[in-house]
């Protein structure tokens, strides 16, 4: 399958070819658009994103008159970008935004479709990347110990908050977990992350026993009230019907679950940012938590040293004798 079909296939480009007449732009951006996703292996979400972004870059340039590559210079894409900001979107909008475009540009250039990338000199204001949230220790435990019902729902929502805190998973990764990736016996789980990139966390302790408790005595009892309606015989994690459980589930599971220990606005990712957290604040190296959150870059799980100084500055404030005294 050439670029060009798959990204008709996949991003479905009827929208751009509606407003924008077929040209070498919008050709150029089929073959981008296909080369993430078929190459890059970007997931839906993100292709589906930058597919918007470049949209929008598209019309921005159709309006100028641009209809070709070799039109676009640092003017128009300064234009476009003066335009996100005149629009008050979120920073990190225009963030991922100005990483599309920047993408596209790149790409063609690579490919031979144009001689300079008009975005080289283009910069926007980077915006300062919050601390994430995170809870404390004491808030997992009464999260994780808090009375479950002894019933199949009960077992798996047990099961499946241990497994996101226990293994640092993504709300994504957890919902996509096959039975064929619990490997008991060495004590792993195979996790398919972002991009499709596949990496090995370890499953113990109290994650390990509550996901075999629930594959043994809930997991069975989740089937469809319909026989004509078959369970999905390789998820972990089921739904009363029976259906793999999906991504929004899960997010109303945490926070269900969460509010009835007092915690509000609970979401799987807060679990995630607090195993990586607590991992830190336990003397685990930075390297290892990156390989367990397989993120591709250090610089992405650095921020959890800032999470953890200020923890460190909290604890100090809080617990030294002479830490608030002022003369």
């Amino acid at each position: 399958m050439t670029r060009r079909a798959a990204a008709q296939k996949v991003t479905g480009l009827s929208s751009i070819v509606a407003q924008v007449e077929d040209n070498e732009l919008t050709r150029a951006c089929d073959d981008y658009l296909a080369y993430l996703r078929v190459e890059k292996g970007c997931s839906p979400l993100t292709s589906e994103s930058y597919r918007r972004d470049i949209e929008g870059y598209l019309e921005t340039l159709a309006g100028l008159g641009v209809t070709g590559l070799s039109g676009v210079g640092h003017d128009e894409v300064t234009a476009h970008l003066a335009a996100l900001l005149e629009r008050e979107l979120a920073p990190a909008s225009i963030e991922r935004a100005m990483a599309a475009i920047r993408g596209f540009h790149v790409f063609a250039v690579r490919e031979g479709l144009c001689a300079h990338d008009p975005t080289e000199a283009v910069r926007a204001r980077r915006r300062e990347r919050p601390l994430p949230n995170t809870l404390s220790q004491a808030q997992v435990t009464a999260l994780l110990d808090q009375a479950f019902e002894e019933t199949p729902v009960g077992l798996r929502d047990k099961a499946l908050l241990e497994v996101l805190y226990g293994c640092g998973l993504r709300a994504s990764e957890a919902t996509g977990l096959d039975l064929s990736n619990l490997l008991f016996e060495e004590g792993y789980l195979r996790v398919c992350g972002k991009g499709g990139k596949q990496r090995v966390v370890p499953l113990a302790g109290c994650a390990s026993a509550a996901l075999m408790r629930y594959l043994s005595a809930a997991r069975g009892e989740l089937h469809p009230k319909r026989q004509t309606a078959p369970t999905d015989g390789s998820a972990v994690f089921l739904s009363v019907r029976g259906r793999r459980l999906t991504r929004d589930a899960v997010y109303k599971l945490v926070s269900s679950r969460a509010r009835c220990v007092g915690i509000d606005d609970l979401s799987p990712h807060m679990l995630r940012h607090s195993f990586a957290t607590h991992l830190l604040d336990g003397g685990a190296d930075l390297r290892t938590i990156q390989e367990l959150l397989g993120h591709s870059d250090i610089a992405t799980t650095q921020v959890y040293t800032h999470v953890s100084r200020a923890h460190l500055r909290e604890e100090y404030l809080s617990t030294h004798p002479r830490a608030n005294i002022r003369r």
